[in-house]
């Protein structure tokens, strides 16, 4: 077969004009999964707070402030993003070392540096830079990673989640470390040192039992028995469960919750939304937004999967697996599966600094998406 005729067509065909979407490097699914999120936070921000037009303003600019973040952030080539890896988490080692030394004490904790100008938590920083330092560190390794590999992961995991801590900042910490061991297990742990660390971490329990703050202690055993305290520490959560429960299948109607509406319900339009949106909407809207969580999860497992170099693919799933931790902590503190510890529900919580840091994470997804080279078939 003469193909010359052929090649000679496809010589004078005028290149393909890149949509809109593809020079900000915004990847459609991944976008359309966030807004509807972003959409209902904005339906049960309204009933939670109280109909209150101003909340949904703030909430407008805060929002509008991190969507320009990542769309920011998308354009920063992968290539980039592993040269700054080191420096940005030295940077937020750093900060959050200022913190225990000059951090502002609010509601009896050190989490805050207040520089006059703006007010910030460096935690929020870690959330990124230190899963993307270890998958910067374990982007040259070949699996299974060697027990000297795993050990330098474990101390540049172990700094920053300890910092937090000391906080005390126990979520965020859990969210920390959750990125962290991602990079870990994607990189290739044998699963010996998994059975290892698992037995290790089993037996410290005790341990940092002792350590524990008084307040921590009370919230474990309050998620163990929540009734021994109705109206003290065991109220927020058989509150959340009432709410809950009175949803039914179809729930009370938008604006119709009672435990939120007669202030029985504390923190309802942050830590315990899902409660509200629960009583309103029921079963049935609940599994809608499980379901859109869902979708956006797995477009960002497609990414991982998709993601053609190691360090993007090691970034790009610790940033899926964090996202998860933050609605199933958060789901599962509301339902009385887990302790409270204070993780909003992700894009949905009123507040601007989670948000932040969640879409500046998703604008990292999108870079790793649409900078992808095509490869030839064969």
């Amino acid at each position: 077969m003469n193909i010359d005729p052929v090649l000679a067509q496809l010589r004078i065909m005028p290149p393909q004009r890149a949509s809109l979407l593809q020079k900000f490097h915004i990847d459609l699914p991944l976008m359309a999964g966030l807004g509807g999120l972003c959409t209902l936070a904005f339906i049960i921000l309204y009933s939670s707070g109280g109909q209150d037009v101003n909340v949904l303003l703030r909430q407008a600019a805060r929002l509008a402030l991190a969507m320009v973040i990542m769309i920011a952030i998308a354009q920063v080539h992968p290539r980039r993003l592993k040269y700054y890896s080191p420096a940005l988490y030295l940077l937020g080692v750093l900060l959050l070392t200022a913190v225990l030394i000059a951090g502002k004490i609010s509601m009896g904790a050190q989490r805050w540096l207040d520089l006059g100008i703006i007010r910030f938590q460096p935690s929020e920083l870690t959330k990124l830079s230190t899963p993307m330092m270890i998958a910067w560190f374990l982007s040259a390794s070949t699996p299974p990673l060697r027990l000297k590999q795993l050990a330098l992961a474990g101390v540049l995991m172990l700094i920053p989640t300890a910092l937090i801590a000391k906080q005390p900042d126990l979520g965020t910490a859990v969210l920390v470390a959750s990125g962290g061991s991602a990079v870990v297990f994607l990189a290739g742990i044998p699963w010996r040192y998994i059975l290892v660390l698992a037995v290790l971490g089993g037996s410290l329990l005790p341990v940092g039992w002792h350590f524990m703050h008084g307040y921590q202690r009370d919230r474990v055993l309050t998620f163990l028995n929540p009734e021994a305290d109705p109206l003290g520490r065991g109220y927020h959560i058989i509150q959340s469960k009432i709410a809950i429960g009175s949803g039914g299948i179809y729930g009370k109607g938008w604006l119709h919750g009672t435990q939120a509406h007669l202030e029985f319900l504390p923190e309802r339009s942050t830590d315990f939304i899902f409660a509200v949106f629960a009583e309103e909407f029921g079963l049935v809207g609940c599994m809608s937004l499980l379901g859109l969580y869902l979708f956006v999860l797995g477009r960002c497992f497609y990414i991982v999967v998709q993601a053609q170099d190691k360090y993007s693919r090691l970034l790009a799933g610790a940033l899926t697996v964090t996202f998860f931790v933050y609605v199933f902590v958060n789901v599962g503190m509301v339902i009385g599966i887990l302790p409270v510890v204070g993780v909003p529900l992700p894009l949905i919580s009123y507040g601007g600094t989670s948000m932040v840091t969640l879409l500046t994470g998703f604008g990292m997804l999108m870079s790793v998406q649409t900078h992808r080279k095509l490869l030839p078939n064969g």
